[in-house]
């Protein structure tokens, strides 16, 4: 098996789901934003299910006589061939599988039908731009194994997989999770941009349990206005003011109907 480069890795591509992918065929249009971007569905943080905790442990830094014996044993735990494998510049390349949790869809470039596998792994066309955008649902709980070296960045996993998937959204609107299960708790942790996935999984070893890595949307706190497109931006201002005209309205008439029923009760009380 070959060493892969950092920013292009390769990927053996497999389905945990055969359901439809929900594929709708609106173009890019005003219609098409709003059914899935509202202010209150976008902008709006939402509990999570899993607890968010931070790391109980520093990464440590290993040396090369440690790295080839996590990775013997990292080896000897598996009963698959995704092995990882020690390369002569001290580095190493392996497998991690990510497991795919988007709750919205993804814009891909228009067409007559969505991405088929084939055209996931052919990629996207080079040169050509995206003038035209379908909404498309990701299958449902997908999982992709990834051909990845030691020194393959979080940010560069990301990219990776949105490019095999044809997604023209913006990157930072997602991201890598690490997961593990502990005294039956689940817990979160995301990833910042520059850790090394393989790295935690040779330092966790094979268990899915002990770790795992999803992708998710990347719903923090704050809403980072540089992430979206020209033509989602003038659709949030469009929902925002409607929003804005509708509770103006609500108050405007709940007033007048408290003011109403005030009147109505000054005009019931006897004079003097």
């Amino acid at each position: 098996m070959g060493e892969v480069d950092a920013g292009t890795p390769s990927f053996e591509m497999t389905w945990s789901s055969t359901t439809s992918s929900g594929y709708c065929s609106q173009e890019d249009s005003d219609s098409e934003l709003e059914q899935y971007f509202t202010a209150r569905t976008s902008l709006a943080r939402r509990p999570r299910r899993d607890q968010d905790e931070p790391a109980e442990w520093e990464i440590p830094d290993l040396s090369q006589a440690e790295v080839e014996q996590k990775i013997k044993e990292y080896n000897s735990q598996i009963n698959s061939n995704l092995f990882m494998s020690l390369n002569k510049d001290g580095s190493y390349t392996g497998f991690i599988k990510v497991q795919l949790k988007l709750v919205r869809p993804v814009s891909v470039p228009s067409s007559k039908k969505p991405p088929s596998l084939q055209d996931v792994r052919r990629g996207p066309g080079r040169g050509t731009a995206v003038k035209r955008r379908t909404s498309f649902y990701l299958p449902k709980d997908a999982v992709k194994h990834l051909h990845v070296l030691s020194r393959t960045r979080a940010r560069e996993v990301i990219e990776a997989l949105l490019r095999k998937f044809l997604v023209v959204d913006d990157p930072r609107k997602f991201a890598l999770f690490e997961r593990a299960e502990r005294h039956g708790q689940v817990y979160l942790r995301k990833l910042s941009d520059d850790e090394q996935p393989l790295r935690l999984r040779l330092l966790a070893g094979p268990s899915e349990k002990a770790l795992s890595f999803v992708l998710k949307e990347n719903d923090s706190g704050e809403v980072n206005w540089d992430a979206f497109s020209m033509p989602e931006l003038h659709n949030f201002l469009r929902i925002l003011q409607r929003e804005e005209e509708e509770h103006l309205r609500q108050i405007l008439q709940k007033y007048s109907y408290c003011r109403q029923k005030i009147q109505e009760a000054l005009h019931a009380c006897p004079l003097g």
